[in-house]
């Protein structure tokens, strides 16, 4: 068959928005900020057409806000928001752990293992107080977790948790929050769940995991400068984010 074992090439429109949603998840583009298309055209080298798709598309998923006449601009933070988005991550998570940990074979339980041994070498270089890439660590951190809910067998459950999982994504970036050994131990504590196929102590766990990161987050202010930013403060140029994490 033509073509078999060749990957459809990305349209521009396509990697315009693959790049901007990368940025607004990364913190680069911090939350509040105006996304003036000419300057965003400078930036992504496409159209101001392509743009406007794309950023509808990142309005669908909460990530961008659509201002009217005004244009747009990335969504903004709070921690009201923090909390709900966290819920809705915890639903669904739990829900797929049980079902992720009935189905899971020994495949999956390879597939858990490996993605815990990435995640927990990078723990311990952040915990001895090495330098580490924020990207790299949140990666491995997601890789982790879904393989965890990889066997549930729910590709929409798996959609709509990756989709939840990102806007988590943005507040952890946005904070550069690592909370030290007691995530690590979750971690952990998650992979020996998994292992063992124990569904309601994995589901506790997560709790602990999830909750302690909001609180975390939110004790410690982090969102407070985000959340004094002016949604009409410019710049399209993208904020350097805190490029290295160190374990805290």
């Amino acid at each position: 068959m033509a073509g078999a074992g060749h990957e459809t090439e990305e349209t521009p429109g396509e990697a315009a928005y693959r790049r901007i949603r990368a940025d607004v998840l990364a913190g680069s583009l911090a939350p509040g900020r105006k996304l003036g298309l000419d300057g965003l055209r400078a930036i992504y080298g496409v159209a101001i057409g392509t743009l406007r798709e794309a950023l509808f598309r990142l309005a669908s998923e909460g990530l961008v806000v659509a201002e009217g006449q005004r244009g747009f601009a990335v969504a903004p933070v709070s921690s009201e928001d923090f909390r709900e988005v966290a819920e809705l991550r915890l639903l669904l998570e739990c829900y797929a752990v049980t079902e992720s940990f009935a189905a899971g074979d020994l495949d999956w339980e390879g597939q858990v293992v490996a993605a815990h041994h990435k995640l927990a070498i990078l723990e311990r270089r952040l915990l001895a107080g090495e330098a580490a890439d924020a990207t790299q660590w949140k990666r491995y951190d997601r890789e982790f977790h879904q393989a965890l809910i990889s066997a549930c067998g729910s590709v929409t459950l798996l959609e709509t948790y990756a989709a939840a999982y990102d806007r988590f994504l943005r507040y952890q970036m946005v904070a550069v929050v690592f909370r030290g050994a007691v995530a690590a131990e979750q971690h952990a504590a998650l992979l020996a769940c998994a292992l063992a196929r124990d569904a309601p102590r994995a589901q506790a766990i997560l709790r602990d995991h999830v909750d302690g990161c909001v609180d975390h987050v939110v004790r410690g202010g982090a969102l407070a400068p985000f959340a004094r930013r002016s949604p009409g403060m410019a710049s399209v140029t993208p904020e350097p984010n805190v490029a290295l994490v160190r374990g805290r």
